[in-house]
């Protein structure tokens, strides 16, 4: 186990580095960057445009130099913790995510814990109990999970809530407390205003999940050890914990290696319909403007949750399941 983490840890380094240098690339294969959309954005207006300022700009930001170089000053940046200079906020990278990114990993950190909540209960009841009228209708209500679009599920709520009491479930905290510094009613006032989006963003996956655990367990149900366990007397209640349960669970212990990068990236389309101040819509503006920085950064963190999911996930699968081995050749 040791030398398999030693060597995953050590392939971890050139993917990062590899990735980094892709992404940072592709950022810049949109012609001119920040300050070419800025001015262009200011002729539309028809506001005059200083060339010298601009010239200046570009030199202080380091945009007059080769795009190898750039990567490599960034790049340098980052393994001294600074991300660099965000052109649309006029800030430091690591003070324009600074809350963004919390309020993100708690947005989802909670949508997950939802999720797992409510689609394993149903999944293994509906697996228990198939064709049953429960199942019937819990599947019935799966279809309409997957089907439902969480961003017309949000339009839906906003409306609602509205028209029933009068208020707006957008954002994650109450107007007053923007911009101003942590307290308890200050996260009592996120608390609250969670509710909403985890139900909206937490729908689709919820349901995801419920149909595949069904079918998951359904499938290790009927395998000969089941078989075999139930005539030997083995409690059901025991059995079912013990062995199906744990055999269909693999698909859902793959799937960190998506779900750790989702803690940054969320539901964007959401996120903007709610008005959620969370890492996505950012990312996106960030994208739309080629604030670079800023960009590379939050795809630099997601590359990096993917690589970290994925070792997480193969050490996990190994230790639930002795089938898996984490080093090659046959079984002894």
């Amino acid at each position: 186990m040791l030398s398999y983490l030693v060597r995953r840890l050590l392939v971890m380094i050139p993917t990062l580095l590899a990735i980094s240098a892709i992404t940072f690339v592709i950022i810049q294969l949109p012609p001119g960057d920040y300050l070419s959309t800025y001015i262009a954005e200011l002729q539309s207006q028809g506001e005059a445009v200083d060339p010298a300022k601009i010239e200046f700009l570009r030199k202080q930001y380091g945009l007059d130099l080769p795009l190898h170089e750039q990567y490599f000053v960034w790049l340098w940046g980052v393994l001294h913790g600074d991300f660099g200079w965000s052109f649309e906020y006029s800030l430091p990278v690591s003070e324009v995510i600074g809350e963004r990114l919390f309020l993100s990993f708690v947005l989802s950190f909670a949508t997950v814990i939802f999720t797992w909540v409510v689609a394993f209960p149903i999944g293994v009841y509906s697996a228990v109990r198939r064709y049953s009228i429960a199942d019937y209708t819990l599947t019935f209500v799966g279809f309409l999970g997957l089907a439902i679009p969480n961003f017309l599920l949000a339009l839906v709520l906003l409306y609602l809530t509205n028209l029933w009491f009068g208020t707006s479930v957008g954002g994650l905290m109450d107007p007053e407390y923007i911009d101003q510094p942590w307290s308890l009613g200050k996260a009592g006032s996120v608390i609250a205003h969670l509710i909403v989006p985890v139900i909206v963003i937490g729908t689709a996956g919820t349901a995801g999940m419920i149909r595949r655990l069904r079918a998951n367990l359904l499938d290790e149900l009927h395998k000969p050890y089941v078989v075999t366990a139930k005539a030997k007397g083995v409690a059901p209640g025991r059995l079912l914990i013990r062995y199906p349960l744990r055999m269909s669970l693999n698909p859902f212990i793959a799937d960190i290696g998506n779900l750790l990068p989702q803690l940054v990236s969320g539901a964007t389309i959401v996120s903007v319909v709610l008005s959620l101040p969370t890492t996505g819509p950012m990312l996106l503006s960030a994208l739309q403007s080629q604030d670079m920085y800023l960009a590379g950064t939050f795809l630099l963190f997601l590359a990096m949750l993917t690589v970290i999911g994925v070792l997480i996930s193969d050490i996990a699968l190994a230790l639930l399941d002795p089938r898996i081995r984490l080093t090659g050749g046959d079984a002894a």
